[in-house]
């Protein structure tokens, strides 16, 4: 199990930026895959990146790529997530998560989360 600790969220002007953090801890950080999920007020959780445990590959939703980079740190046990150009659209809860021996979007196959941090971007 993974033990994963989000932040970095706040308040932002459209057009601005962010960056999140997560620190994990617990088991070995380097075997995870790592993603980076969001909730919006009354819509259900959706994928918005993925790294995989190297770094080398990365995934994106449609509606942040260009946008967004998520990256990792494996020897300071954190994975980020630097969100430019926002949109009133990003605002939601977002969630780190972590999957063992899985590369993709499939939420169902993140065991570990954490507890989210909110981005609220206004127009």
């Amino acid at each position: 199990q993974v033990q994963l600790v989000e932040s970095g969220g706040g308040l932002v002007q459209a057009g601005g930026s962010l960056r999140l953090s997560c620190a994990a801890s617990g088991r070995t950080f380097s075997l995870y895959t790592m993603g980076w999920f969001r909730q919006a007020p009354g819509k259900e959780r959706e994928f918005v990146a993925t790294i995989s445990w190297s770094g080398g590959s990365t995934y994106y939703q449609d509606s942040v790529k260009g946008r967004f980079t998520i990256s990792r740190d494996n020897a300071k046990n954190t994975v980020y997530l630097r969100m430019n150009s926002l949109k009133p659209e990003d605002t939601a809860v977002y969630y780190c998560a972590a999957a063992f021996s899985y590369y993709g979007s499939d939420e169902k196959k993140y065991n570990d989360w954490g507890q989210g941090t909110q981005v609220t971007v206004s127009s």
